[in-house]
This record gives C-alpha cells, structure tokens and sequence, in this order.
C-alpha cells in the first residue's frame, strides 16, 4: 500500500508508492559520448569566457590562460547582475526590484570529460575551498541576502555545457524555499529547544535504515520522506549553522565524503544526471542556533508532472531504506582512489 509521509522540516507530505515501486537497477541511465570540440570551458579556451574572478593555476602561468586547475567566472548569461541598486517599489497590490546579484561559473577541472565522481579528493576540496572564498567575499556585500550553490551534471539536469562546472548565485532576497526550511527548523527549536538536524542525525544514526555511510565528522543519509529516488543528504554531524563554520580538516573530510558519495550514486545509477544544491544559513547571523547546513544531491530518475504541480505532493517509487541498502551495498573500494586524468 502507498504511504504518505510528513518532511519534519518543512511538513511538506510525500507519496512513497510501493504500488508503483521500481527496484534500484530500473533507474540506470543511458550514457551519452561526450564532446570536447570547441568547449569554452576547456584550456586553451579562456578567451571564449568572460575574465576570471579567481583561479587555482601553477606558478607563473598567465591569467585568462592555460595552466589552471580551477576557474572561477562570471557567468556569460548572468540570473542576476552585479552592478546597480536594488530600487524596490511597488507597483499597485505588487512589488518590483532591480535584478541585482552575483551569477558565477566554478570550471572544476581542466580535463573536460572527468566529472566530479572521478577527480581527486584535492580536487574536490579545491572545489570547496573556492565555494569557502567566494561565499566569504560576496557576504560582505549588504545587497545580497543569500548564497546558492548548485551543480547540475547532465542535460536532463539542466547543465547546458558538458564540462564539470557548478554554480554560485547571490541574491537580495531569500529564496522561498529556503525561508521555508529556515522557519521549519525555527520552529521545531522553539517547541524543542534543540535543532531538528540534530536530531534527525541521531535519530538515523541509531536506526541505520537510510544510512549510506558515516564519515567521522559527516554523515550520508536517504531522507525519511525522500521527495525522489536516492535522494540523498551530507550532513556535518556536530551542530553547524553555516558553511563557512567548517576547519580546514572538515574541508577534506567533506571533499572525501563527496567523493565516495557521487561514486556510488554513479555505480547503482549508472552516471545518472543529478542536481546537488548546498542549504546553508543566510547572510545574517539570524537562525544562527536553529538551522543546520547540508548538501542535497537529487538523481533525475523520475519526472515531475501534473500531480505534483498541482498538489505540491511528490511521488517517489522507491523508499528511502531500499535505495539505502542498495547504496551501502556498492563496493566503491574496487575503485581507483584518485580517478585523475590529465588535460589533453
């Protein structure tokens, strides 16, 4: 029998449809050849994009040319724009502002065929530690309210270029979304005096049916009420507002946790196309006792459609402990540990 289940977060409901269930192997994805020619994110190609904000390359190589091993830009076709003031006015019963932000690309490996799965532990806490500088430096912007970043790997994704990139947008407001999740923890803090991520860790870390794995300081989780199949969660196992609160050792622990993680997601799945979004605390100090950074990664395996769309509910065929047993299952230590190749 299907069952509904409540996000104790939020409250948002989600239909876990046994009746509808697919095993684990009906997600496996078709993977297409991949296409270097002319890619801009590709060295040799820096000319193609707009100037670097930041980049991580060998010493006494030019900057805007080759010899990076990470690059940060603006976008070319920017959300949001940096220049300008906000100027909110109304317009009748509505409201209106300038579309004031920051919109940047993070091109995190040189080699245009190696996705995040496969790059090195530095190489992903290279990643993390560009997320770290460039959250650090557009906070001190009082424009922007909040910090998203976000990675979409595939077409089916959303990701309109091939090359491993993710993406970083400021904005003056804070998103929906996120103010639902922030007054969702606020108010299981005001009933509990405790934070609900807290608990929730402790919570799967005794009951270990959508545990994936644990990871000293992060834990990996398939959420009770999983809006999609393998919905999965990192977590920082102490209490943690903000992304910027980690040490320097959080940093590599997270990037060998990220590693292992999008590496089963890639074997069960078969390279699926897949978001992950970073949830952290808005630029304010507000929430600061309440809410509790984490990373989503959400595998595109199911369509969302008219129901959805028209209920708010989602329909997951899979159940959050069976898509965890199957990733627990996965041997990634068969594996190469590192995955590096080199720029060609």
């Amino acid at each position: 029998m299907p069952e509904l289940r409540k996000d104790p977060i939020i409250g948002r409901w989600v239909i876990i449809s046994t009746e509808r269930s697919r095993r684990p192997s009906a997600f496996q994805s078709v993977s297409r050849p991949l296409e270097a020619a002319q890619c801009p994110f590709c060295p040799g190609n820096e000319a193609a994009t707009p100037p670097e904000v930041r980049a991580y390359r060998a010493p006494n190589s030019e900057p805007n040319g080759p010899g990076w091993t990470l690059r940060v830009i603006s976008n070319k076709y920017p959300a949001l724009m940096i220049e300008g003031t906000l100027n909110r006015a109304p317009d009748g019963i509505y409201d209106r502002m300038n579309g004031v932000g920051a919109h940047e690309v993070i091109i995190e490996t040189p080699v245009h065929d190696q996705d995040m799965a496969e790059m090195s532990v530095a190489q992903i806490r290279d990643v993390l530690w560009v997320y770290r500088e460039r959250m650090t430096d557009l906070q001190r912007d009082t424009r922007f309210e909040y910090i998203l970043i976000f990675k979409n790997h595939g077409e089916a994704a959303g990701a309109s270029l091939e090359h491993s990139h993710s993406q970083l947008i400021a904005t003056p407001i804070v998103p929906k979304r996120v103010h639902e999740e922030l007054q969702g923890a606020r108010r299981y803090y005001e009933f509990r005096e405790r934070c609900i991520y807290c608990d929730i860790i402790r919570q799967e870390l005794v009951q270990k049916e959508r545990l994936v794995s644990d990871h000293d300081a992060f834990l990996v989780m398939e959420p009770f009420a999983s809006r999609f199949p393998f919905e999965t969660w990192i977590l920082p196992k102490t209490h943690q507002g903000h992304f910027l609160n980690m040490s320097d050792a959080d940093y590599d622990t997270l990037a060998r946790c990220m590693k292992d993680t999008l590496m089963r997601l890639k074997l069960a799945l078969n390279n699926p196309p897949y978001n992950y979004i970073l949830h952290t605390r808005p630029c304010s100090s507000e929430y600061r006792g309440q809410y509790h950074w984490h990373i989503e990664i959400i595998p595109k395996l199911t369509k969302v459609a008219g129901f959805e769309w028209g209920t708010g509910f989602y329909i997951n065929p899979t159940p959050p402990e069976e898509a965890a047993a199957f990733l627990r299952s996965i041997d990634v230590d068969s594996m190469p540990s590192e995955g590096k190749r080199e720029p060609v």
